[in-house]
Formats: C-alpha cells, structure tokens, sequence
C-alpha cells in the first residue's frame, strides 16, 4: 500500500518522466477518483501544459504545470503511476497524461480509492488537507523532543497516533507498525508515556523504516507487496512466523480499524 515511500517514488518518478515534457492530452474517466469534479475539469487544466515542478508532502502528490496549473494527487490504498508508450493500453488507468515524447503516464487504481483534483497551482499548499499535515517523517525527521511534543497530546495508543498525519505526516499502517518493532515498543502502549528513551529509538526506527521503502527507488515500476512483491518487512504480514530477532511467534491485533503486526515478546 502507498506509504511515504512509496509516494515519494512516484514523486521521483514524474520528475523523470515529466518534468518540463509537454501534455499532449490530459484525461480523467467520470470516476470517484475526482470527488465531484467534473472530468473536463482536469483535461481543460492540464492539456497543453508542461510540469515545472514536483512535491510530496506526507502522502500527497503536489504536480505543479506553467500558466498556474496544478494538480494534488493522493495513491490511496491500490494506486500507483505507470509510463507506457502512447496507445497501449493499461488496465484500471483512471486518468492519464499523453506526452510529446510518445509516452503516456497513467493514474492506475484498481480499487479506486486514489484521488485527483485539478487546483490552480498557488492554492496547492492552501488546501486544507495540506494545510493540516503534521511535520513530514523524511523531509523534517522526528526527534525525541519533536515526537515527544506531539505524542504527549494524546492518549491513544502509540500506533494510532503515529497513523495520524496531523501528527507525524507520511507514515501509514506498515511503517508505522515496522518502526514500534524496531524500537521495541508495545503498539498498545498510550502516546503520551513514552519515555524519553523509547522517543529517540522510535525516532530511529522511523528513519530506518522509510529508508528500507525507499532502497528500491531506482526500478522503473514499483510492486506492492500486496500485488505479489518479495516481502521485505521484518513484522508486517508475517503473524504466526517467527520472530526475526527473538524467534517466538508474531502476533496481530486490530487497532484503528488497521491491522498491527508486533512480537508480544519484544514489545513489552
């Protein structure tokens, strides 16, 4: 599933792909992927156009174009960027931008759970779902002090609040569950009592976490795991194996409505 790293790779790849290339023809189908807005609404904003200018900001795509066009994309839970020559045609491709150099970027999400929205490229960082986010995990990363001051607002358990992206913005279910192992701490354990030693290995463990996301940055496509990718995670999906550091079992639970793999052993 599209986390921080995962949205920062299709970060990088439109910047390879893209940047300062001509949009022949931008289109979007009628789908949910577009909150209300009428198709012709990104099609009329982004043909012609060319992308001066990529950000990621959490788990947001920010798609700066010329004549102040811009787009704000989010990956929800199945989407993910695909280049293919012009003509060929992609499944589950919601949206695409057609190239002058005879390639087209696809929006592919089969579940449709993404989202697209045409905005004028100066409003992008005003839009209130940017607006909200809490520090981003890779371009500010977390302190003990800087999680200490955001944990102690809450009272929730550690791996809900490290879910909230006014908290802490990027991290989602996997890498919020892959840091708490690493820095072997009980995901149940409340926000709020962290010490100060368990906030500094936690602020670690994030780094290490979205650095394993981001080893692979250089292949052209990415494969989620869910789509049959090598699971490269010490703890997500793994419930019932062994436990790669003390070798007892691996333990799930529900928290959030999300799925948390931890070793009950280790984090105590």
């Amino acid at each position: 599933m599209p986390e921080l790293p995962e949205v920062e790779y299709a970060a990088n790849r439109l910047r390879q792909w893209m940047l300062g290339r001509l949009v022949l023809r931008a289109k979007a189908e009628p789908t949910r992927l577009l909150r209300g807005q009428p198709a012709r609404r990104f099609s009329q904003a982004l043909t012609g156009r060319r992308l001066e200018r990529v950000e990621r900001r959490g788990k947001y795509l920010l798609l700066f174009f010329d004549g102040n066009a811009g787009l704000l994309a989010h990956l929800g839970m199945t989407g993910k960027l695909v280049r293919r020559p012009t003509g060929v045609a992609e499944p589950f491709s919601h949206a695409r931008f057609e190239l002058e150099d005879g390639f087209t970027v696809h929006f592919r999400d089969p579940r449709k759970f993404g989202r697209l929205s045409a905005e004028p490229a100066d409003r992008l960082f005003l839009l209130p779902e940017i607006a909200a986010l809490g520090p981003d995990a890779l371009l500010e990363p977390p302190t003990a002090e800087s999680l200490g001051e955001r944990l102690s607002r809450t009272a929730r358990p550690v791996k809900v609040a490290l879910m909230d992206q006014s908290v802490l913005a990027g991290l989602g279910n996997i890498h919020a569950a892959e840091a708490l192992f690493r820095a072997r701490i009980d995901p149940r354990l409340r926000a709020d009592r962290l010490s100060e030693e368990q906030r500094r290995r936690l602020a670690q463990a994030i780094g290490e976490t979205i650095a394993l996301g981001l080893a692979n940055d250089e292949e052209e496509e990415i494969t989620y795991v869910e789509e049959g990718a090598p699971n490269p995670f010490l703890v997500y999906g793994k419930a019932g194996e062994a436990c790669p550091r003390c070798g007892q079992r691996l333990a799930s639970l529900t928290q959030g409505g999300r799925t948390t793999h931890f070793c009950p052993h280790c984090q105590r």
